[in-house]
């Protein structure tokens, strides 16, 4: 839904109050304050790109659901341009067990979401990450309590199956 110029978003005012929840939606999907602040202002920077195309009315949802789209992409540039220092590298021997622990829950997530919409993973992350209740994240993602709930019930039951194949 296209705005025109006139009606064009508030980028300024919106970032004057939503910053905040913005930064911290970063802060919990990379854990890691450099890359959170960067995310951040990409939210914003692509909200001024965009805004004569977007409209106004849900500006928290359409914030949150652009912050995790850029996390997970940071998330997904990360893991295919991953390089190690030796201080990356010495970290990872000092910390074995924590750190097979997350590669293996990595491989496990991929393999999961590896034939899932992009926006099953968005609701999963969602729900079991965030906390978030089912009519949270269907207004998050726009869709019915029903249609979320469902969606993460079928999730959950190939995610059982393929954990006892």
């Amino acid at each position: 839904m296209a705005n025109g110029g006139e009606n064009a978003i508030d980028v300024e005012q919106l970032y004057s109050r939503y910053a905040p929840m913005v930064l911290r939606r970063c802060r919990r999907l990379l854990q890691n304050e450099e890359l959170a602040v960067d995310a951040m202002q990409d939210v914003f920077v692509r909200l001024l790109a965009s805004r004569d195309r977007l409209h106004g009315r849900y500006p928290s949802s359409l914030l949150f659901r652009m912050a995790t789209n850029v996390c997970l992409n940071i998330i997904r540039a990360q893991k295919s341009h991953r390089t190690e220092s030796g201080e990356d590298i010495l970290s990872r021997i000092a910390c074995c067990n924590e750190q097979e622990t997350k590669t293996l829950s990595g491989i496990i997530l991929d393999r999961l979401f590896r034939r899932e919409k992009p926006s099953t993973r968005e609701m999963a992350v969602l729900h079991f990450v965030d906390g978030m209740t089912y009519r949270e994240v269907a207004r998050e993602t726009n869709l019915s309590v029903s249609g979320v709930r469902k969606r993460l019930r079928d999730f959950r039951a190939r995610a059982l199956k393929a954990q006892e194949g």
